[in-house]
């Protein structure tokens, strides 16, 4: 049985996600739906490339993962397909994988075609589940993409003495990630110490391996699952307790 894993900006008041899965269900019932999120931003692809990054890697091979935010991009939208990395993809031709992988194929990038008169996203995103699920080419769900859209992710700012970070995700805790990678942290930290600043507060002088290594309603800063930059308060909520918001810069000071 094949997992098909959905990211999504739908929401959970209505019935768009019962539309989707009935349509895959009408083509394929072998199939194991695993609900990520629908509760991405609306039109936010960042959000959903962040949440894509961070999971797509825990599933086996040939898992089917399905991305659809932002799905009204243009008037005439694509949905592509491709297989990256012993797993298929399917989602908006709108920027949204070229912020999730670093590369791809661009020509092993297929745009899904259906037949049938009068068919909608639902449709279209079944009908290339479907034939994935049928062991059946990637080359069979339409001709290959023209044009790949990319977008350019937030990358942060650096000088020899300061990383200027961005906060690109408020997780449901209210944990703030930053767009920093554990990599990129020590590379340019060279083994010095560091202070991390948000507004007023006092700046924060260490890295700490899990939320309860300081006290209840301190804050505290690590690197989550995905080895990205996490500001949080352990038992609290990080970003309404220090008035931080999406898209705020965290300067990182190295001394």
């Amino acid at each position: 049985m094949r997992a098909v894993t959905f990211i999504t900006d739908f929401g959970l008041q209505d019935h768009y996600m019962a539309l989707l899965k009935g349509a895959i269900l009408c083509n394929q019932t072998e199939v194991q739906f695993v609900d990520v999120s629908h509760q991405v931003d609306t039109h936010d692809i960042r959000q959903a490339a962040y949440i894509l990054r961070a999971t797509y890697r825990k599933f086996p091979a040939g898992t089917i993962h399905v991305v659809a935010v932002n799905n009204y991009y243009e008037k005439d939208y694509e949905f592509i397909c491709f297989e990256y990395k012993k797993q298929y993809f399917i989602g908006p031709n709108n920027g949204v994988f070229s912020l999730t992988f670093d590369s791809v194929d661009e020509d092993s990038i297929y745009k899904i075609m259906i037949d049938e008169p009068n068919h909608d996203l639902f449709d279209l995103i079944a009908h290339g589940v479907s034939l994935i699920c049928k062991d059946m080419s990637i080359t069979e769900v339409g001709p290959p993409l023209n044009h790949y859209e990319k977008k350019l992710a937030v990358q942060p700012v650096l000088t020899d003495d300061e990383i200027r970070a961005t906060i690109v995700h408020i997780d449901k805790y209210d944990n703030l990630v930053l767009n920093v990678h554990k990599e990129f942290f020590e590379h340019v930290r060279k083994g010095r110490n560091f202070e991390i600043y948000f507004k007023f507060h006092q700046p924060v002088t260490e890295i700490k391996e899990n939320y309860s290594q300081v006290s209840v309603g301190e804050v505290v800063c690590l690197f989550n699952s995905g080895s990205l930059l996490e500001i949080s308060i352990n038992m609290g909520k990080a970003a309404s307790q220090l008035d931080l918001l999406k898209d705020e810069t965290i300067p990182i000071r190295f001394v």
